[in-house]
């Protein structure tokens, strides 16, 4: 019978087990996934199973790595997200989170855009380090999203975005995120990303300081290429921050909306015109 190992079809006996395969393949490993999930007993192989063998402390080759993230995905997502590019505006709360969730969805080109340094007052929620205080953010995160997913593709740009830079810096992207602070910035991005660019969606959030409940926090469509992720209501002010919680949240959600586009997906969303 035929069994997938780390995605190669291998030749086997009917009515080897798990543990015995990985014994024979790969000694030592401690960790063993069958079908998706962590088994923890040994069991029959069936025709067709796939299974993988990891060693802790191994920094698997890109071949083992692309395996390994298969071998946890939903069947079919990792073909076609590998050969994607994501544009990302904004690293900060939102952005550095967007970053890391699809660099470990194996995205294969992630274009990072932000002027800033990191500060002390963004450990509260954004993905840096105390280590990294007072690095250019684009150098920071790229640091981090290699120790992640070393075979991303990370292009940075240590510029601040403008009308006029925003269809240069962002020209071969296939969807764009928006993750910047200020509203007058998230309206020049969206429209001169989208007069250069009007086929292909934004994906921004607004509406998501504070903590609490999260039931207001949605999907919004506007028109047909931006979805905006939010209650469009809590905006930092005094009395009212930006928490890791519903900021890690709100860049989740931007991710999944991402992952379901780059999939010929249509998001669930609320239409706002």
């Amino acid at each position: 019978m035929h069994v997938h190992v780390a995605e190669q079809v291998v030749e086997v006996e009917e009515g080897i087990s798990l543990f015995s395969l990985r014994d024979r393949l790969r000694p030592g490993a401690d960790v063993v996934i069958r079908n998706g999930a962590v088994a923890a007993k040994d069991c029959a192989l069936s025709e067709g199973d796939r299974v993988v063998f990891i060693r802790r402390g191994e920094i698997p080759s890109r071949e083992e790595l692309e395996f390994l993230l298969v071998a946890r995905h939903t069947p079919g997502v990792h073909e076609r997200v590998k050969s994607a590019v994501v544009g990302i505006a904004g690293l900060g709360g939102l952005g550095s989170a967007v970053a890391v969730a699809l660099a470990r969805t194996g995205v294969g080109c992630l274009v990072l855009a932000d002027f800033d340094v990191v500060e002390p007052s963004n450990l509260n929620r954004q993905q840096y380090f105390v280590d990294q205080l007072g690095l250019p953010k684009t150098e920071a995160l790229a640091s981090n999203l290699r120790r992640v997913n070393p075979y991303v593709t990370v292009v940075t740009h240590c510029v601040r975005l403008e009308s006029g830079n925003v269809p240069v810096v962002f020209g071969g992207v296939d969807i764009l995120v928006e993750a910047f602070d200020s509203p007058q910035a998230k309206a020049m991005l969206v429209e001169s990303f989208g007069q250069a660019f009007p086929g292909k969606p934004v994906v921004m959030a607004s509406g998501v300081a504070g903590y609490g409940s999260l039931e207001s926090l949605g999907v919004l469509k506007m028109g047909a290429r931006v979805y905006v992720i939010g209650d469009l209501q809590k905006d930092a002010r005094p009395g009212r921050g930006l928490m890791a919680p519903r900021v890690g949240i709100a860049a989740h959600m931007q991710a999944d909306v991402v992952l379901q586009l780059l999939l010929g997906e249509t998001p669930v969303a609320r239409s706002g015109g």
